[in-house]
């Protein structure tokens, strides 16, 4: 676990480490070059650059801390990856069930597997559920598999926006989060696709 610089949360916890690109929000992935820093200096869970794994080390970490506190779940992953083991998916839910003293961010870009695993089980009270929208193409798709499963929150993180995403189903979101991409690479946002995604927001009563 450690401390993070992202605005909406307090911690970070990575259970799992590496990911794999399937989208365009992909393209410039900060996680990707970091992993690549945490291999040079030879940090667990990076032996293999951002080659996906799961990091049992890591696993009881939130049962340190006994002061409630706000986790976002595998910055540098995704927690439905297509090579997490289900049994250890499942090993990560028993964590957040007997810590309900804490907040549990789950951010996916998986939406298909988020939704086959938690429509089958109740998703406990402290997790928010959300995911990635970069894009009209892949990104507006996940937010119908979001809006139908129940969480404490639904959010969006809009972030790489990418292009204008026109008029956006918000229906049973809370939240969303929107920003451009970092770094010397970045590729340009239009403040304009920004405002009318607040416009919609406001006019919807959601979290901006």
């Amino acid at each position: 676990m450690s401390k993070t610089k992202i605005e909406w949360t307090q911690q970070t916890w990575n259970p799992s480490a590496g990911c794999s690109k399937i989208s365009s929000g992909c393209k410039n992935c900060y996680a990707e070059t970091m992993a690549n820093r945490l291999q040079a200096m030879g940090v667990v869970g990076y032996e293999n650059g951002f080659k996906f794994n799961t990091v049992p080390s890591r696993l009881n970490d939130p049962y340190k801390i006994k002061e409630s506190t706000v986790f976002f779940v595998n910055s540098m992953s995704d927690i439905f990856h297509e090579d997490m083991p289900e049994e250890y998916l499942d090993m990560i839910f028993e964590v957040i069930e007997k810590t309900p003293y804490h907040t549990y961010q789950i951010l996916t870009k998986r939406a298909d597997r988020m939704y086959e695993y938690l429509s089958k089980r109740p998703v406990p009270s402290n997790v928010w559920l959300g995911v990635t929208v970069e894009n009209k193409q892949q990104g507006l798709p996940r937010i119908d598999k979001l809006r139908n499963l129940q969480a404490s929150v639904l959010f969006l993180s809009i972030e790489p926006l990418l292009e204008d995403l026109g008029e956006i189903n918000l229906e049973n979101i809370d939240w969303v989060i929107v920003g451009g991409e970092s770094g010397n690479r970045a590729r340009p946002m239009d403040k304009e696709w920004v405002v009318r995604i607040k416009q919609q927001c406001d006019t919807e009563g959601i979290a901006f």
